[in-house]
């Protein structure tokens, strides 16, 4: 759709196939993201949450617990893949053929020292607020939700 001029523009984490086969018909809108991503880190205190978790209201009532258990056990996945992000980086281990791939996490490990995606309200509050404001101020909900309406009440801690 995006190739053939169905939908103007796509916001995505992923490259469109569009792009990655050379099509002529679309481009990135700011072929330079990644320093002007860097410098909005760098000004607002925001990175992009790149994944949620929900559930069910009426789960979280019956399953005292249920909301810390699944952040915990993601957690841990993640800090294994950190793990693995960082053991990997020697010669011969790593895991992808991308050049200058070290010099990339290095310079990631200086923008993001401790954590390169926090999970959690409260590293995450300036980001999670402004997306809440974002939804009201386009229109996307009818009123300024806030973060304590959203969220488990048992994770507003961690």
């Amino acid at each position: 759709m995006l190739d053939s001029g169905e939908i103007d523009a796509l916001v995505s984490a992923n490259v469109p196939e569009c792009v990655l086969a050379g099509s002529p018909n679309v481009r990135r809108l700011f072929p330079d993201f990644e320093p002007l991503e860097r410098d909005y880190y760098r000004r607002m205190g925001i990175f992009p949450i790149m994944h949620t978790m929900v559930i069910r209201r009426d789960l979280l009532r019956d399953r005292p617990g249920l909301a810390h258990g699944v952040y915990r056990i993601f957690s841990r996945a993640k800090d294994a893949a950190a793990d693995r992000y960082g053991q990997n980086g020697r010669l011969y281990q790593v895991q992808t053929m991308v050049p200058w791939m070290n010099a990339l996490v290095e310079r990631n490990r200086e923008e993001f020292p401790e954590d390169w995606w926090p999970y959690g309200i409260t590293v995450n509050r300036t980001a999670l607020d402004a997306n809440l404001r974002y939804h009201h101020e386009q229109g996307l909900t009818t009123r300024q939700w806030r973060i304590e309406d959203v969220f488990a009440a048992e994770l507003l801690a961690t």
